[in-house]
C-alpha cells in the first residue's frame, strides 16, 4: 500500500530538505546544512483511522548521514534514595524506580529518538523552528526527555508531566551533533502516545504547551502544529511573549503564530479523520515514502532508524513494537519486539562503548570521531552496496529482506489479536533472533 492511500500525502509539506536534484560535494556546503535541523515525521493513527481498533504509531529518525543509531533494552530499576543519573551533557536526580524502556538513539548519547516502555507508552521527538534562538548551553536534550518520560511515565499524561517538570526546571540545550567544530541547538516537539490517548507537546526554551489527541491522525514535523487549541500550558508562557511584545492579551492566543518564524506556515495536524483499516504494514510503508520526503534521503541528512508500534485497545493484550536499527527504511527490515520478563539483550544491535574515554564525554567534547557501527549496521551496509551495485542479485536481496518482514509481520498478527498476555517464553528472545537472521541471512 502506497502512502496515498492512507490521506497524508501532503506531508509533503513537512519536508525541509528535498532529494537533490544534482548530487554536489557534501563538503561544499556542509557548513550550511549542519545548521538546519533534521527533518522530523512521526505520526499516530487512531481508531477509527485502524482496521482493528489499534493505536499505530511511527516515526523516522532523520540525522547526519553517517551517524549510527542502536537499538538497547533497560530493565525496570529500583534505586537508592538520592540517587543521581548522567544524561547526555549533565547529571539529574533520579526516582526511586524506572520503568523497562527500549530505545532507538543516536549512539553517542544517552537519551533516544523514540522509543517505548513496558506500558505501553512511546515518545518521539522532534526539533522545530521558531523564532526563538535554541540555548548552546549544555542542559538536558529533547532526545534525554524522551528517555526520561519513558522511564518516568506509565501513562502518556505522567510521560507528559514528567517531561515538562524536568523542562522548567533543568532547560534544554547543548549541541544535537557529534561535531566539535560547531553547536546546532534546537528547540524540541514530542508526540506522546499510549494505548487511548496522544499529547502534542511543543516547547520554547522552558516554556511549553500541549495538546490531547485521542482519535483520527496526527503528525509531527519540524514547524509548530499547536494553534488556539490548548489543553494544557506553562504558567507564565503567555507572559512571556507578551513581555518579548510579541502578543497582547487583547488577541486570542496563537502559539503556533506567536512563536513561528515570520511567514512560516503552520503544519497540519490532524490528518483527515476519514481514513481507515490502516494496518501495521501500511503504517511502515508510509515511513518508506521517499516520494513525499517522509523518507529523508538529501546530501547531509538520512533516515537513520525508524520505529512502528502497535497498540491493541485491551490493556490485557501485548503491545508489539517494530525497529529497523539500520538506515533507510525502504531498504530495511522492520523487526519486532514485545516486552516481558527476562528480554534477552542485543549486542549485535548495540555500538561499542568507549566508557569514559568517549569523544562524547570527554571536554572539550567531540574532537575526534570513533567507530560506532554494531554488527547489524555493518552487515546492513555489505546489503546495501550489492543492492544498488548488482541490479540482479540485489533486487533478489531486497526481496528476500521485505520476505523476512513480511513473516515477522505475519507471525505478530495472532499476538495482537490475543485477549490474552503473551506467553514471555515464547518471545523473551523475538527481537535477538530476528537481528541474528537478518545478519546470518547477509553473510
Amino acid at each position: 500500500m502506497r502512502s496515498p492511500a492512507l490521506g497524508c500525502r501532503h506531508v509533503v509539506q513537512c519536508q525541509l530538505l528535498p532529494r537533490a536534484t544534482a548530487r554536489q560535494a557534501r563538503s561544499e556546503a556542509a557548513a550550511v546544512r549542519m545548521a538546519v535541523a533534521p527533518p522530523s515525521f512521526a505520526f499516530v493513527f487512531f481508531p477509527p483511522a485502524t482496521e482493528q481498533g489499534q493505536v499505530i504509531f511511527g516515526k523516522n529518525s532523520a540525522r547526519p548521514r553517517d551517524e549510527v543509531q542502536e537499538v538497547v533494552y533497560f530493565p525496570s530499576v529500583d534505586h537508592s534514595p538520592g540517587s543521581k543519573i548522567e544524561c547526555t551533557y549533565i547529571v539529574i536526580d533520579q526516582v526511586e524506580r524506572t520503568n523497562a524502556v527500549v530505545l532507538s538513539r543516536p549512539a553517542w548519547l544517552w537519551g533516544a529518538e523514540m522509543g517505548a516502555n513496558e506500558h505501553g507508552v512511546c515518545i518521539a521527538n522532534g526539533a522545530v523552528y521558531t523564532r526563538v534562538p535554541a540555548g548552546k548551553t549544555e542542559a538536558l536534550l529533547g532526545m534525554d526527555y524522551v528517555r526520561l518520560g519513558l522511564e518516568r511515565g506509565s501513562t502518556a499524561k505522567e510521560a507528559l508531566d514528567t517531561i515538562t517538570s524536568l523542562l522548567e526546571k533543568h532547560g534544554q540545550g547543548g549541541n544535537y551533533y557529534e561535531d566539535g567544530s560547531a553547536c546546532h541547538s534546537f528547540q524540541s516537539s514530542f508526540l506522546i502516545v499510549d494505548r487511548t490517548e496522544a499529547w502534542v507537546l511543543e516547547t520554547i526554551e522552558k516554556y511549553w504547551v500541549a495538546k490531547r489527541i485521542t482519535e483520527g491522525v496526527v503528525k509531527l514535523c519540524n514547524k509548530l502544529s499547536i494553534t488556539t487549541h490548548i489543553d494544557a500550558e506553562h504558567p507564565n508562557l503567555r507572559k512571556y511573549a507578551q513581555d518579548q511584545g510579541w502578543w497582547n492579551d487583547v488577541q486570542e492566543f496563537d502559539f503556533s503564530k506567536v512563536f513561528s518564524l515570520p511567514n512560516e506556515e503552520v503544519a497540519l495536524s490532524p490528518c483527515s479523520n476519514q481514513i481507515g483499516n490502516i494496518t501495521p504494514q501500511a503504517a511502515i510503508e508510509l515511513l518508506r515514502d521517499r516520494e513525499t520526503g517522509v523518507l529523508v534521503d538529501s546530501d547531509f541528512f538520512l533516515t537513520t532508524a525508524s520505529m512502528v508500534s502497535v497498540l491493541p485497545e485491551s490493556s490485557s493484550s501485548s503491545c508489539v513494537y517494530f525497529f529497523t536499527a539500520t538506515p533507510d527504511p525502504s531498504r530495511s527490515i522492520f523487526k519486532p519486539f514485545i516486552f516481558v520478563e527476562e528480554v534477552k539483550l542485543v549486542s549485535k544491535a548495540q555500538s561499542p562503548s568507549y566508557g569514559n574515554e568517549d569523544p562524547a564525554k570527554t571536554e572539550p567534547r567531540f574532537q575526534s570521531k570513533v567507530d560506532r557501527q554494531h554488527e547489524l549496521y555493518k552487515a546492513h551496509e555489505w546489503a546495501l552496496k550489492v543492492i544498488d551495485s548488482e541490479e540482479d542479485h540485489g533486487q533478489k536481496l531486497k526481496e528476500t529482506m521485505l520476505d523476512l518482514e513480511k513473516q515477522g509481520l505475519e507471525a505478530m498478527e495472532d499476538i495482537l489479536a490475543s485477549k490474552e498476555p503473551v506467553d514471555p517464553a515464547e518471545v523473551a528472545d523475538l527481537f535477538y533472533d530476528c537481528v541474528d537472521t537478518e545478519i546470518k541471512f547477509y553473510k
